[in-house]
């Protein structure tokens, strides 16, 4: 019988401290440097894309991080975005790395977009009767609108073109039933196509209000190859995993799941989890270094990479924080790292002051390191406040007390 390579929790840790930059020897000077290191950063919550890449970065800056975003502005040094915001894992909204989208968006969104189209089609016609001629107007009137004007919020457009501003009922009957403007449609396809991008939000960096503009398509990229450099990418970053967690975090099927893996030259581990994949100019990196990792205390936002990067946590997630750290959905809150494990949250209350609860005793060099991350957080933030857009029981109490 062959035995095979063993990954220990603390090896896992330790790597998982040094590949996602949560240590202060491994932080980078940008916020695409950040990103490349996860793949991507969450991007549902706007605020987290600038907590998460400020976490891991030397020097942050608000303006730092929104150029990467959204470029600076035009002139002789101008330049454009490094970070492309984008649709992807899960159907889930990324800040990706432009060098990366390509590979990203074959492998996770452009063999659908064909279907979101035609859902779209079907529900507005549906509901409001329209027909593939004047979906297909609506959307010709939006990038009219967006070549005339540079830039546009979706409420600005549909005070434009009166289509869009038509109404749906959107789970009829149903206690969250709510009305839905025709736009919200007709924009979410021609973004999931790369037709049009988001540009600056309508507001400060925590708003979700963006405004829209015109974009080049990405690069289309054959599935398999694509599917096969993201798994890649994933492994580097996020290795050693299970299958499950791939799937999970790609969104694939299991029978993808598994291509893409044997076509990266994965090499099977043992985990306490089962049978994990890692890429094998990495084990023999991970089984030379140290077990303990560099001793490192981050303060990470809701939805960070890292908290949701595995379908299985209890490595560095004890099962019994799991209820008051994540909501109802699934989504982790705000939480407090050391040296590799989640050990507690943090909130900000509404005077700024920034609350943390630890859920177990890290030690006094611990204790020491996380008050110089709230320190470090607390000038990042300056005069913005930040309500995660996901709320969890431990966030809501934290952010209601004076201090702790």
């Amino acid at each position: 019988m062959t035995t095979l390579p063993r990954i220990t929790a603390s090896q896992r840790r330790a790597r998982l401290v040094r590949r996602h930059l949560l240590a202060p020897s491994s932080r980078q000077a940008t916020a695409e440097a950040a990103a490349e290191a996860l793949i991507g950063l969450h991007a549902t919550d706007p605020a987290t894309v600038f907590l998460a890449a400020a976490a891991r970065m030397h020097a942050p800056t608000p303006q730092a991080i929104d150029a990467a975003l959204y470029g600076t502005p035009a002139g002789p040094r101008g330049g454009g975005p490094v970070l492309e915001r984008i649709r992807c894992m899960r159907r889930t909204m990324f800040v990706v790395p432009r060098s990366l989208a390509p590979a990203i968006w074959s492998a996770t969104t452009a063999a659908n977009t064909g279907r979101h189209r035609t859902d779209a089609q079907t529900v507005l016609g549906d509901a409001l009767g329209w027909d593939e001629h004047r979906y297909t107007a609506a959307e010709q009137a939006v990038l009219d609108a967006l070549t005339d004007r540079g830039e546009a919020t979706a409420a600005q457009l549909a005070a434009a073109i009166p289509d869009l501003r038509e109404q749906i009922t959107v789970f009829p009957g149903k206690p969250y039933q709510t009305r839905q403007r025709a736009s919200s449609h007709v924009l979410a396809v021609l973004a999931a196509e790369g037709r049009i991008r988001r540009s600056r939000p309508a507001g400060s960096w925590t708003s979700a209000q963006f405004r829209w503009t015109s974009a080049q398509p990405l690069t289309r990229i054959a599935v398999a190859d694509a599917k096969t450099s993201l798994a890649r990418h994933y492994l580097k970053a996020f290795g050693p995993v299970t299958v499950d967690d791939v799937k999970w975090w790609t969104g694939w099927s299991l029978t993808d799941t598994r291509k893409a893996l044997a076509a990266t030259g994965a090499q099977a581990v043992e985990l306490d989890e089962g049978t994990g994949y890692f890429l094998p100019e990495d084990l023999d990196t991970t089984q030379a270094a140290p077990a303990g990792p560099e001793p490192a205390a981050a303060l990470l936002p809701g939805l960070d990479p890292t908290a949701m990067g595995w379908r299985h946590r209890d490595w560095y997630l004890d099962p019994d924080h799991t209820k008051p750290l994540f909501d109802r959905n699934g989504n982790i809150g705000p939480t407090i790292w050391w040296n590799g494990r989640i050990i507690g949250a943090w909130a900000q209350h509404e005077d700024g002051h920034i609350n943390r609860h630890l859920l177990a005793d890290p030690g006094r060099e611990a204790r020491t390191a996380i008050e110089t991350e709230i320190g470090r957080l607390t000038g990042f933030l300056g005069t913005t406040r930040v309500t995660p857009c996901y709320r969890t029981p431990l966030e809501r109490h934290l952010a209601t007390k004076r201090a702790i």
